[in-house]
């Protein structure tokens, strides 16, 4: 799933190819927008919000879009047919540039003064103007009991974090994943490596914590089970955690039993 960095990264290029700009082709292409047509309508620009994308158009009309697993936005000039793919959900377009969101897990059309409704829930962001260290730590201490590879994940602590940055942040912590919060140690040094980490790679592609970006030299743990640990060579383990329990998708976990005991 993309993270924090890389939503943020993508509401900067989709306001640079839509902002201030008027949109010549609104193409939805999910049940319940099918209709939808922002046409006409100027673009006052997108922001992120954690995970989420919040595009502004003239009117008090807000696009909402989730990547979730696997979607993104890809931004082209504008000029010819509209593509041909079943993966498209969603095309925005001027006369300069084109948007076209693959994969969305979330589109849906609101007004404006009603994006709480849907973003209310979520803690501060870590990439984000309403950042609060404090707040993210309070929330964080509301379920003690809970194992903190969960409560980092949990976007009503603090938005933005994904599996990635969880794996890596408790392992430069220290922290073993099955610890909970109550036990995690320094919760504020925790939740600020976390913004650290996310600042560091917010303005590139990839994702470094290593301070490597060679290939296959990024991460510490994320992706690197039965492979030694870079600072102790013991094997890196991976578990699933969750309601599900099992080790596939967005929530297994990565982490070092001797650096994280």
């Amino acid at each position: 799933m993309p993270e924090g960095d890389v939503v943020w990264r993508t509401a900067r290029q989709l306001d640079a190819a839509l902002a201030a700009r008027v949109l010549t082709r609104s193409d939805f292409r999910v049940p319940g927008y099918a209709t939808a047509d922002l046409t006409g309508r100027g673009v006052t620009g997108t922001v992120s919000r954690g995970k989420h994308l919040l595009t502004r158009v003239d009117g008090g009309i807000t696009v909402h879009t989730h990547l979730r697993m696997d979607g993104s936005w890809r931004i082209s000039r504008a000029g010819g047919c509209p593509p041909r793919d079943h993966r498209v959900r969603l095309v925005l377009a001027n006369e300069e540039w084109q948007a076209t969101g693959y994969r969305l897990g979330v589109v849906e059309v609101l007004r404006t003064d009603r994006e709480h409704q849907v973003l209310g829930h979520l803690g501060p962001d870590l990439l984000g103007p309403d950042w609060d260290a404090g707040e993210a730590v309070r929330r964080l201490l509301r379920e003690p009991d809970r194992p903190i590879a969960e409560a980092l994940l949990n976007q009503e602590n603090l938005a933005g974090i994904g599996n990635l940055y969880k794996a890596e942040v408790l392992f430069l912590r220290g922290v073993n994943p099955r610890r909970t919060v109550a036990e995690a140690g320094d919760l504020p040094a925790m939740v600020d490596l976390a913004r650290q980490l996310l600042e560091a790679n917010k303005d590139r592609p990839g994702q470094v914590t290593t301070g490597n970006p060679a290939r296959g030299e990024e991460t510490w743990v994320y992706g690197r089970a039965g492979r030694p640990c870079r600072r102790c060579a013991c094997r890196i383990l991976a578990e699933g955690h969750g309601s599900h329990g099992n080790a596939t998708g967005e929530r297994i976990t990565f982490w070092c039993p001797s650096c994280q005991p």
